[in-house]
């Protein structure tokens, strides 16, 4: 039996989730937030393995355990509220000018990390209830994106998109677990189902011939247009859990406003839909029901209420000196050495390995010759699949030449580190 790849033992991870802290904006992108940056990559690695072979969540009962789960989400609005106030002045101002764009794309990339671990651990009640008055947040966080993903169908957004939508359906799915806080803010300040209502209409992860499924836009034959994604299942069924609790129906206006967009959605319930989903049978019950009549007006229980405060708190701090930020940031972050370029790479080249990115990805390879599934592949350059022997042997003189050049890049590059380290 293979034994499972890992990136961190229980004690590592441990580790890293004990030393997680919050950043000022000003540091984002120095050395020792990146190194929290490398930890978060591979605490989400490791939760991602260990839902994969359904092995004990370690890093969720960690980050549940020592009350994390704030941290990463105020982490996350922190570079979401950097791209937004201090990176459009960094590319505007003119003593910028870095030898590489790398450190830039960690810090944007870290945003989409946090989103990734959060819809891994998030399935989990305890650790939507761990994360307390921050959810208020992350409820905010997600209304933000999924208004930008109604209105755009680029790769980019759609890619980052995608997690938010699963993580929206994740957190609707343990409703026990979710303040009325939390619950009013969903339903009556950002009117989620009336988004989730133009997220179908528009159905940004599809275009003209093609869907994105799986992190890329495929062509989709004529015969399966009509076939549901894992997207469009992932929204029906925040839908129906929003709807559909008893709970929500009592907080929910079902105004005349509201009613007219709920009821477009009869459009869409056909048989076909039904038939790959069929507790959407009960929703389409459901608006058949509102069509006939109007609902009660909610009840009006809650008078204290709480509110979100990461976003206004980041905010409110940093107010005023965005460009004083950006240009500290211009001179002391972004501008690293050769060198510290050189050492970054090397530690993420040692964390982003071949063996745990193979574990992470859900196709298994396919052999290099005959497209079967592959066990096997190329011992010298590591690239290429082969199902048995015979292929390997068949393929050789098409990729000897291809084999020969990536090893020679892989010893150079390999030397040129050892010279800098």
């Amino acid at each position: 039996m293979e034994t499972p790849v890992s990136v961190l033992f229980p004690a590592e991870a441990e580790g890293y989730i004990r030393d997680l802290e919050k950043f000022p904006l000003k540091e984002v992108g120095s050395p020792r937030w990146f190194r929290q940056h490398e930890s978060v990559v591979k605490l989400n690695m490791q939760a991602i393995l260990n839902a994969t072979a359904l092995q004990d969540d370690f890093v969720q009962e960690y980050l549940v355990s020592f009350g994390k789960i704030p941290t990463l989400i105020c982490e996350m609005i922190l570079v979401e509220i950097w791209k937004l106030k201090v990176f459009p002045i960094i590319c505007q101002l003119q003593d910028f000018n870095p030898k590489s764009m790398f450190p830039l794309y960690m810090v944007i990339h870290h945003e989409a990390t946090i989103i990734n671990l959060l819809e891994t651990i998030l399935f989990h009640r305890e650790a939507c209830e761990a994360a307390e008055e921050s959810i208020l947040d992350l409820v905010d966080y997600c209304h933000r994106k999924l208004v930008v993903l109604a209105g755009r169908t680029d790769s980019t957004v759609v890619a980052i998109m995608v997690m938010i939508i699963m993580w929206t359906k994740g957190v609707l799915s343990v409703f026990s677990s979710l303040s009325l806080s939390a619950l009013n803010r969903l339903l009556c300040t950002h009117n989620m189902p009336c988004v989730l209502v133009q997220l179908i209409e528009h159905c940004p992860w599809s275009r003209q011939q093609e869907k994105y499924i799986d992190g890329r836009w495929h062509q989709i034959p004529k015969e399966d247009q009509l076939k549901m994604t894992k997207l469009d299942g992932q929204v029906w069924i925040a839908l129906h859990n929003l709807l559909l609790r008893p709970e929500c129906q009592m907080k929910y206006d079902f105004n005349n406003f509201n009613k007219s967009q709920l009821l477009k959605l009869r459009g869409f319930l056909t048989e076909v839909l039904i038939d790959q989903l069929p507790n959407l049978g009960e929703l389409q019950r459901f608006l058949s029901h509102l069509a006939m009549m109007d609902p009660p007006p909610p009840k009006k229980g809650l008078i204290l209420e709480q509110i979100p405060e990461i976003w206004s708190n980041i905010m409110n701090e940093n107010s005023g000196k965005w460009k004083a930020i950006a240009k500290h940031q211009v001179k002391q972050i972004f501008n690293p050495s050769e060198n510290d370029l050189r050492l970054q790479a090397h530690r993420l080249a040692q964390i982003y390995n071949l063996d745990v990115m193979e574990s992470l990805i859900p196709e298994k390879p396919k052999c290099g010759s005959c497209g079967s599934e592959a066990a096997k592949r190329c011992s010298r350059c590591r690239s290429e699949w082969y199902c048995r022997r015979e292929c390997q042997v068949k393929h050789w003189p098409k990729h000897k030449n291809v084999c020969q050049m990536m090893m020679e890049a892989a010893d150079k590059l390999q030397k040129e580190l050892n010279e800098k380290i």
